[in-house]
């Protein structure tokens, strides 16, 4: 119910204002709100920061330094087999489904193809199609 909210109220405010308003939050120098920002958002999604290079959160100069942290060697090994499907970031799936007519559903109502997603290479994109 919580994230239809969330969802709904998408809908209703400004969206540039919004996408202004946390563009300058992400920027945000203050320690004691990117500090605060950082530090909720390791809370909320349980970042194990171990695994960063740098593993002080106040370290960071502002919050898209801390989400674009680099990580140590070996933190996060990739899946070496031929198939594997890897993510070059930190998230969970949302959606799982058939690829149909080379189209695949995504969040917030955009579908996009899997030549799209692929960068337009046919050869990684033939096994899904």
């Amino acid at each position: 119910m919580k994230d239809r909210l969330f969802v709904f109220s998408q809908y209703l405010l400004p969206h540039h204002l919004i996408s202004r308003l946390a563009g300058c939050l992400a920027e945000c120098r203050l320690p004691w709100v990117k500090n605060t920002f950082i530090k909720g958002f390791i809370r909320h999604f349980q970042v194990d920061m171990r695994e960063a290079q740098v593993e002080d959160p106040t370290a960071y100069e502002h919050f898209n330094a801390f989400f674009t942290r680099a990580l140590k060697d070996g933190a996060r090994p990739l899946d070496p087999a031929p198939g594997a499907v890897l993510n070059p970031c930190d998230g969970a799936i949302s959606q799982l489904g058939r690829i149909e007519q080379g189209r695949i559903f995504q969040a917030k109502g955009h579908s996009y193809s899997v030549m799209e997603l692929l960068g337009g290479d046919h050869e990684r994109a033939a096994p899904f199609m």
